[in-house]
């Protein structure tokens, strides 16, 4: 291998980083027997990729090379503190430990322990996403403190109080049993899903978006989709966020504003990504019945294959609605359906459900439907109450893109809007 330059082995290291981080993590616990101890033999590799690059040359294959030293780091660890070693809860029961050899390893399925294990049900559900962006992502904790809104020693606790419940609890470095995969497979999801919906939509800064947590999101739907091929709800997720990730591009002007999705150029919408998201959408409505996710990625594709927003199917959007309330009975659910019903039915009808919501306690902070209702008050000429939703839109709004939507809004209260991208 011929030497490097500090530029391209600083620029391969990062991008090993962003691609490689599970695959060498999640093989390095199996060696370490704890995940403190795999991050610290990890993070030394990376630390070592960068002096040792330079002299001998950037390797073919970076992950590899990472996997190997960080084992050999991690072995050496374990040989120096052997004693305090043994007193210590190992996440690793003696059926799983093979005895740490690099040859013998399934790297995809260990990976996947680190999935399940991060996403365990004994963990609370802010906990499994903080390990997730911590352990999958490879995000420091001040980037993942951020992504929340949350102090970084807040995030730092909650990180450290995780790991420490994976060892107190005994929780199992391993893919769950065939009898409860199912089950667990949609709590991990659901945290997937969380990553990239905080990506697509920040809930604050000045951006609409934070693009390295949504484009985390998508690595980790793929990355499931890799190691569970044959899971439709796997397929349903992925489907969604590719299809909702299609208009991306769209859902800002050059100035970086708020583009409502009845006003975006649909010339700017990813179409290779919609293909292979309607692909992944027929396979995963082909089991019975259909999974939420699925059924959200239906609705998405309607919105998708739909030349012009005239053209939108909306009986076809509610209808899907109504099976998804069905399926994953939510008062964001029923939020969205009011909205499809408005444009199914009329602004009237959708109004009256969304008055409904007004009292779901987990709707009380919640800036869209405020959003939602001076929409359709617009549309029913009733701009002085229009006012006041948009008022109250604003105040819940921490996004500063959504903020000056909403200013624009105020300002012209009498033109009309549709809904977001």
């Amino acid at each position: 291998m011929a030497r490097a330059a500090g530029s391209e082995v600083a620029a391969a290291v990062a991008d090993a980083h962003r691609r490689e981080w599970a695959f060498v993590l999640a093989a390095t616990v199996r060696v370490a027997g704890d995940i403190d101890a795999a991050e610290e033999a990890v993070q030394d590799a990376y630390a070592s990729a960068l002096s040792t690059w330079g002299g001998n040359g950037i390797p073919r294959n970076p992950g590899a090379w990472l996997t190997v030293t960080a084992r050999r780091r991690a072995l050496d660890m374990r040989r120096r503190a052997a004693t305090a070693q043994r007193a210590l809860p190992k996440l690793l029961g003696r059926e799983d430990d093979d005895g740490g050899g690099p040859e013998g390893d399934d790297i995809p399925d260990d990976r996947l322990r680190l999935i399940f294990t991060c996403c365990h049900p004994a963990l609370p559900f802010e906990a499994r996403v903080a390990l997730t962006l911590r352990l999958l992502c490879g995000l420091s904790t001040a980037e993942v403190a951020r992504a929340f809104l949350v102090p970084e020693a807040t995030m730092a606790a909650r990180i450290t109080r995780a790991k420490k419940k994976i060892t107190a609890a005994h929780i199992p470095y391993r893919v769950p049993s065939s009898d409860e995969l199912h089950e667990r497979v949609d709590g991990v999801l659901s945290v997937v899903y969380l990553v990239y919906t905080t990506g697509h939509t920040a809930p604050s800064g000045a951006d609409l978006m934070r693009r390295d947590l949504a484009e985390r999101g998508v690595e980790l739907a793929r990355l499931l989709r890799a190691l569970l091929p044959a899971d439709p709800d796997v397929a349903g997720l992925l489907a969604l966020v590719l299809l909702t990730e299609a208009r991306r591009d769209a859902r800002v002007d050059g100035n970086q504003d708020l583009v409502l999705l009845e006003n975006q150029d649909r010339s700017a919408w990813d179409r290779h990504a919609v293909t292979e998201g309607v692909a992944l959408l027929r396979e995963a409505l082909a089991s019975r019945p259909p999974g939420r996710f699925a059924l959200m990625a239906a609705i998405a594709a309607v919105h998708d294959e739909s030349g012009s927003w005239s053209g939108t199917d909306w009986q076809e959007i509610l209808g899907l609605y109504d099976l998804l309330m069905e399926r994953w009975p939510s008062p964001v659910v029923r939020l969205n359906r009011a909205i499809a019903l408005g444009f199914a039915v009329g602004p009237a009808e959708g109004l009256a459900e969304l008055d409904a919501l007004g009292a779901e306690p987990q709707l009380a902070r919640y800036p869209y439907l405020a959003a939602a209702r001076g929409d359709f008050l617009v549309r029913l000429g009733r701009p002085a109450e229009a006012r006041v939703a948009f008022e109250e839109a604003l105040i819940l709004t921490d996004n500063e893109a959504e903020q000056r939507f909403l200013r624009s809004r105020l300002g012209g209260v009498g033109g009309v809007g549709g809904v977001g991208g």
